[in-house]
């Protein structure tokens, strides 16, 4: 056990970014643009499969779910940032503070789960392209959309309810943005060990598991790959797993470093650095990356779009006509 002083605190103080005092309101202003545009980007996804049916298919059904994700994820922690460095808002409660990591390790978790199940809709695409259909039917995608989100929330509970135990000393103060692990987990005056051991192993055991999931699908769909006789084939099957390597890639290097490394490794400005790299940036462009190239998606939204505005235009004419 740690030796201090006890409090039996009812709220924390996240200082945010105290190191740029003066440039609180330029912060506000680039992140409350990120977080908005992030929203509208994610909207787009999601509007665009159920407006073309001919998007009602597994890939954009996973497709839609991450978009979900992302807006989720992206609103656990972006408000109360932007409270704190407009307002000056800094307190957060004990259950506040309880509730947001829960939901952001819970969000984190099924975002692993959820890309593992996309490469594995890409590997039946490639490699079974004609049991795809069967295999991956309505039901198959609403099984595995739910598993993933259950897991994900299901992953973190254990090491929440710890959490919520533990003792805090007097000082109630951690450099950070948000409620996230590490820094709560310093403010301890009780020994964490147990906690940092059990998280370890949850965050390994999610990523070991949707990573032999990637993994072992993409070396299926690499090896079928290899063998289509054309460039052009070849060229046709990859770009249906580009943007889904990049993605993944993105992700899974920021979240190995933040959780599955022992606490002791890295400084808190070096991980609040990351931290916003996979809850602000990664969100924002994902929708870039993965939605907004995809032809598919482009000529549906332009049609949609082609629509409402020849219909206002319309409307215009018969209101001045």
């Amino acid at each position: 056990m740690r030796k201090g002083n006890y409090s039996p605190h009812t709220d924390f103080i996240i200082l945010g970014f105290p190191g740029l005092p003066e440039h609180q309101g330029l912060l506000f202003v680039l992140f409350v643009t990120i977080y908005v545009l992030t929203l509208m980007e994610n909207l787009v996804p999601i509007v665009t499969i159920k407006l073309n049916c001919q998007l009602h298919t597994p890939m954009y059904f996973f497709l839609g779910n991450l978009s979900l994700l992302e807006i989720s994820y992206v609103s656990v922690t972006v408000p109360k940032l932007l409270s704190n460095l407009l307002l000056g808002e800094k307190a957060i409660s004990l259950g506040g503070c309880m509730a947001q990591l829960y939901f952001f390790l819970s969000l984190a978790s099924f975002e692993c789960f959820l890309l593992a199940a996309m490469a594995y809709d890409r590997y039946l695409a490639i490699c079974h392209p004609l049991r795809y259909p069967a295999l991956l039917n309505h039901r198959a995608c609403a099984v595995l959309s739910l598993g993933s989100w259950l897991s994900g929330f299901l992953a973190s509970f254990p090491s929440i309810v710890m959490i919520s135990r533990l003792q805090f000393c007097i000082a109630n103060t951690f450099q950070h943005f948000f409620c996230d692990l590490p820094p709560l987990l310093k403010l301890s005056c009780t020994d964490t060990s147990t906690i940092e051991t059990l998280d370890f192993v949850a965050a390994l055991s999610v990523l070991v598991t949707s990573l032999l999931v990637t993994g072992t699908s993409y070396i299926c769909i690499f090896s079928t790959v290899a063998r289509i006789p054309s460039v052009a084939g070849k060229c046709k099957a990859f770009s249906t797993c580009a943007s889904h390597l990049v993605v993944v890639s993105m992700f899974y290097a920021t979240t190995l470093f933040m959780y599955a490394r022992p606490r002791a490794v890295g400084t808190f400005d070096l991980n609040k650095m990351v931290s916003v790299l996979y809850t602000v940036v990664a969100p924002f462009l994902n929708p870039i990356i993965y939605s907004l190239r995809n032809r598919e998606v482009r000529e549906t939204l332009g049609r949609a779009l082609g629509i409402r505005a020849n219909s206002s235009v319309f409307i215009v004419r018969v209101k001045w006509g």
